[in-house]
């Protein structure tokens, strides 16, 4: 088994009275991509958030690569953040720049790095993703929206990361662009030795390339394991969610491509 390169014990996190998650248990292996599911309100994109410290836990303990968040210090937490991307829905480009410009705010910010090598950088992470080089120069209002999402998974590898958090990364895209972008995240994780952290509701996504999948349901993990536990599990919410219509649409769907 992998060594676990985030751990959570007994997280809590709330917003003013309303607890989001409560005593909530969660380990992410080293090279799986971990597919976070549950319904409406269950809070996983808080969970993300607070990993990557947007949120701020109110009780219980985040370590990443053995790093205890809570415990490290400023120019810690900076060298940490530099092993880790995010992609954020639609890619949450700043629209002021072009793509090349987004992809070098990571490099600005953590390396003394030339412009020159920044760019060259820049259009091998573009060719990285699967868009073409005069992507570099265009503004992300001139996009369609996978290809923003391209863009924003494109700044994600800027500082060659080990680890990626992707929030719905096939949101909005239509079947054909979901299935190549899933496509995309697999052989990008294989080739690079990534961890990849993917919130989705996408039953395709979990069936196509999550090793494990986590539940959240309850304020809490409620299992986690591969798409074989979850078919199996007897809790309400799984049995709605894995062998409802959209589910069995979906096996058929990702078997023939398969076969």
């Amino acid at each position: 088994m992998a060594e676990a390169i985030i751990k959570i014990q007994g997280l809590k996190t709330q917003f003013g009275d309303q607890i989001i998650h409560q005593d909530l248990d969660l380990e992410v292996r080293r090279g799986e991509i971990l597919g976070i599911v549950g319904g409406s309100g269950t809070g996983k994109s808080v969970l993300l958030r607070t990993i990557v410290g947007l949120n701020r836990p109110a009780a219980g303990r985040i370590e990443v690569f053995g790093e205890d968040l809570s415990k490290i210090t400023p120019a810690e937490r900076l060298a940490l953040e530099q092993r880790w991307g995010v992609l954020f829905q639609d890619g949450a480009l700043f629209s002021s720049l072009t793509v090349a410009q987004n992809i070098e705010v990571p490099m600005k910010e953590h390396l003394g790095m030339p412009p020159r090598l920044r760019d060259e950088i820049a259009a091998l992470k573009i060719a990285m993703v699967g868009l073409p080089p005069e992507a570099g120069s265009k503004y992300p209002s001139e996009l369609s929206g996978g290809m923003r999402k391209r863009a924003g998974l494109a700044r994600s590898l800027a500082l060659d990361p080990d680890l990626i958090f992707l929030d719905e990364p096939t949101a909005g895209l239509d079947p054909i662009g979901a299935a190549n972008f899933d496509q995309l995240i697999r052989q990008l994780q294989e080739n690079l030795g990534l961890t990849v952290f993917m919130v989705t509701h996408d039953l395709d996504s979990l069936h196509a390339i999550c090793d494990r999948i986590a539940v959240l349901a309850d304020k809490r993990v409620l299992v986690v394991g591969p798409m074989a536990d979850m078919l199996r599990h007897e809790h309400p919410w799984l049995r709605e969610y894995f062998h409802g219509p959209r589910a069995r649409a979906a096996q058929p769907k990702l078997e023939g491509v398969g076969g």
